[in-house]
């Protein structure tokens, strides 16, 4: 099924991120623990991230593949620019097309660890933009794409940012998936200067990632570029001490965020982190669990 289709259905569409574990033993803890629990949730779709220059690339189609074939849950990999040439991601292409997936997310991806800046791979490409013309060129699967509310971390001007993301869809991508935010009125400009602006008329859909303790929350949209408005920060110092205290506090942002934004999206994607109890709360919240 391609995922496009699924965000044309009258009540939002729900999604969730996992990211592949290091061994074995954690992907099979993934299985049991943590696969049952967010099935119940009847997710329209999971896609799961890949690693820089296809360090994860067996794990994340194992973990599609399974999804797929033994939960009956349409899954859908990342592919990203990190490390890759485009015989690499050609053979990931055909790979996975080769095994029935009709759909992937076309990232650029993040420097890796050992770089300050991202460089791009001899035989590679600098960008999601010029990955998405190399799928389009080669494949017919749905392409979907990111976009930052704030604008890229890296960016000088989040409306240039805009526009890469407007360029990604005119390449090809055929929905967007926003980077984490907490600021609903982030999301409302950069959907008011996509549509209105440049004229995009795919699904956005927003990014939800509930925080599960103050260190990790900090250092994600540190890392991100995402702001953290004020009396959220406050609260999360307040309780920095108590993980459960600020986990708690991530379900009522992002049901708020949710609560927002329900009216004029297409869907959700939940960056769950591998676990299930705060989604399902928000999904609760929400009257959609």
């Amino acid at each position: 099924m391609r995922i496009r289709d699924l965000y044309d259905r009258p009540t939002p569409t729900i999604s969730f991120e996992f990211f592949p574990p290091k061994n074995d033993a954690g992907i099979e803890t993934l299985f049991t623990d943590t696969v049952p629990g967010l099935q119940q949730l009847k997710p329209a779709f999971i896609s799961v991230t890949y690693g820089a220059g296809g360090g994860t690339r067996d794990s994340t189609t194992r973990i599609v593949q399974r999804l797929r074939d033994k939960y009956n849950i349409e899954s859908m990999p990342h592919l990203t620019c990190v490390g890759s040439t485009q015989a690499m991601l050609g053979d990931f292409l055909d790979d996975i097309h080769n095994r029935g997936f009709e759909n992937v997310l076309a990232l650029r991806g993040d420097p890796p660890k050992d770089q300050q800046t991202f460089q791009a791979t001899e035989g590679g490409f600098a960008n999601a933009t010029d990955l998405i013309r190399f799928i389009r060129g080669r494949s017919k699967i749905c392409v979907g794409a990111a976009v930052y509310p704030e604008g890229h971390v890296e960016a000088r001007c989040k409306h240039r940012d805009w526009d890469y993301a407007a360029e990604k869809v005119e390449a090809g991508a055929e929905f967007l998936i926003t980077q984490l935010f907490y600021d609903w009125s982030d999301f409302l400009d950069m959907e008011d200067y996509l549509r209105n602006k440049r004229n995009v008329k795919v699904p956005i859909v927003p990014g939800i990632l509930p925080f599960l303790n103050a260190a990790q929350i900090k250092r994600f949209t540190s890392l991100c570029g995402s702001r953290l408005p004020t009396p959220i920060l406050q609260k999360i110092d307040q309780y920095a001490n108590d993980d459960e205290s600020v986990r708690k506090l991530g379900v009522e942002v992002c049901t708020e965020l949710c609560e927002k934004l329900m009216n004029r999206v297409a869907g959700f994607h939940f960056y769950c982190l591998n676990r299930v109890t705060s989604t399902a709360e928000i999904l609760k919240n929400l009257g959609m669990a």
